[in-house]
């Protein structure tokens, strides 16, 4: 194993950094292309369709079938202008991950041909296989129904040749199989409780919105180094090797300058999440070697989230 080590560190020192190049644009001229968000929905959707999700969002009243199937189009129209071929509602069990499911965008009409379709009813709802999803022991793994449901709050996006519609997860009893369903009903609680009080000052109060900033720290692991390590490649995390240093010992290493291959690494992850909207501002050294960290503008709270998962996947 040393002698592994040993050759995995010369591997490593001749690595130069992979240089990312790819936009001379500014992040004002890209940022949220990949997103159906605010610009996308104003150019795509008719007025009334337009105010009927914005309401959705705003005010949370519902989105009739009329016009979701009126979004449904829209929003295929822009996904297939950017290439997308699948859908997929992508919801957060209770696996501590995501999860999604691909389906074409189209159905068979007979005589060997199919057309082209993705209607309000797909858009709204789905139906997984939830029998294999954890449920918190409410219900025995045969009862197996489990619904996604449009969750407008947060846009879609696309993601490699596929449109992913964030959703929430729900038993056919109701019981919320995902972490997002009792996220939502916690902002609505406190969104309510918030604004009875803040009118006990201010009568024009009418919402209070709850947001989040997170932060992201990770480690850049070398792959030649990686692949020595079967603690990392089975747990993710070291499970044998030096004591960490323990008070400030590596106080140097914290907002120190860079290593060119990580700042790499970096303006590519950046570039990818400012595609998706997601608003990476903020990257600095961390503590400890070969630790980093970067960090977004605060956002609502349940976009917020779905943007955490998300940049785990870009990394």
């Amino acid at each position: 194993m040393s002698i592994r080590r040993f050759e995995a560190v010369k591997e490593a020192m001749k690595r130069t950094p992979v240089e990312f190049n790819a936009t001379n644009k500014q992040v004002s001229e890209y940022y949220g292309s990949h997103v159906f968000g605010y610009d996308n929905m104003k150019e795509y959707l008719s007025e009334e369709a337009f105010n009927s999700v914005n309401d959705a969002i705003e005010k949370g009243t519902s989105i009739d079938r009329k016009m979701a199937e009126q979004v449904a189009a829209c929003m295929k129209a822009w996904a297939i202008s950017h290439n997308v071929t699948h859908y997929t509602h992508w919801f957060q069990p209770l696996t501590g991950t995501t999860a999604e499911k691909h389906d074409g965008f189209f159905e068979p009409v007979g005589n060997g041909r199919v057309i082209e379709r993705f209607g309000g009813s797909q858009l709204a709802q789905q139906e997984p296989d939830a029998s294999s999803f954890p449920s918190g022991g409410i219900r025995n793994t045969f009862e197996a129904r489990g619904y996604t449901a449009w969750d407008p709050s947060s846009p879609a996006f696309t993601w490699g040749k596929t449109l992913c519609i964030p959703t929430i997860f729900v038993s056919y009893t109701g019981e919320a199989l995902d972490f997002k369903t009792p996220l939502l009903k916690s902002v609505s609680a406190l969104d309510k409780a918030a604004t009875d009080v803040c009118q006990y000052f201010d009568k024009n109060v009418t919402k209070v919105i709850a947001t989040l900033g997170w932060e992201q720290e990770y480690f850049l692991i070398d792959a030649a180094l990686y692949n020595v390590r079967f603690d990392l490649q089975q747990t993710g995390r070291t499970l044998f090797g030096a004591s960490p240093a323990k008070g400030q010992q590596l106080e140097d290493h914290y907002w120190g300058s860079i290593p060119e291959r990580a700042a790499a690494y970096m303006r590519d992850f950046e570039y990818e999440c400012h595609l998706l909207g997601i608003p990476v501002k903020t990257r600095h050294n961390e503590v400890a070697p070969a630790q980093f960290e970067c960090a977004p503008v605060f956002e609502e709270v349940s976009v917020a989230v779905d943007h955490n998962q998300l940049l785990m996947d870009v990394m």
